[in-house]
């Protein structure tokens, strides 16, 4: 479990990378304490002395979520806006195709948090505030690049890569995982549509 291959992680790390992996393997019911003790190699009842309530360990699980789907959505590279729409298609069509590929058992892990926060509202308020982070970041982009109606293209934009992600991932597609530049396109394809943003696109390709 690749949980175990970070040995300079703190325990927390440790039992939340643990708890995603066991999560993508096993699904919500093979999430227990004594599962994360188990696996992560720990003496039992380190996880319950860290997170003492199931709650606290899907809370603990939905932290460490936000934080390594950060670095794999690179929030922190995302292009400037001055770049114009190819940057911007580059940069989440690489994001998505990590997610598909080099990050399947994260992207399965949120599945699974995502549909016990339509359960636990309590982990909703965590799981939205998490996915925030990137839904912020990308409505700051398309507005700068001239966007008319920037929350309108953000749900369209996120809505399309969950999608795709979902399909390929855990659904009917889940043996035909898109190739880079096929994700590159479809975004490409979905960026043109957009009002105010797709002549931007026009110039910048022209130019």
């Amino acid at each position: 479990m690749s949980a175990r291959t970070a040995p300079s992680a703190s325990r927390a790390d440790l039992v939340a990378d643990t708890a995603l992996a066991l999560l993508a393997e096993r699904g919500m019911r093979g999430l227990t304490h004594r599962a994360v003790d188990e696996a992560a190699g720990l003496p039992q009842g380190s996880t319950s002395n860290l997170a003492r309530t199931r709650q606290a360990l899907l809370e603990l699980a939905v932290r460490r979520l936000a934080d390594r789907e950060a670095r794999v959505l690179a929030l922190d590279e995302m292009p400037d806006p001055r770049a114009g729409l190819p940057a911007l298609t580059d940069a989440l069509a690489l994001a998505t195709h990590r997610a598909l590929t080099l990050n399947r058992e994260l992207t399965l892990a949120r599945y699974e948090l995502a549909l016990e926060a339509t359960r636990r509202p309590e982990l909703r308020t965590h799981f939205d505030a998490a996915g925030a982070r990137f839904r912020d970041r990308l409505t700051a982009l398309v507005t700068a690049m001239g966007s008319t109606d920037p929350a309108r293209h953000v749900l369209s934009l996120v809505a399309w890569a969950d999608g795709l992600m979902f399909s390929c991932v855990a659904g009917s597609f889940h043996a035909e995982v898109p190739s880079l530049d096929e994700v590159r396109a479809g975004l490409r394809e979905l960026l043109a549509g957009m009002p105010g943003v797709s002549p931007r696109v026009a110039r910048t390709e022209r130019g």
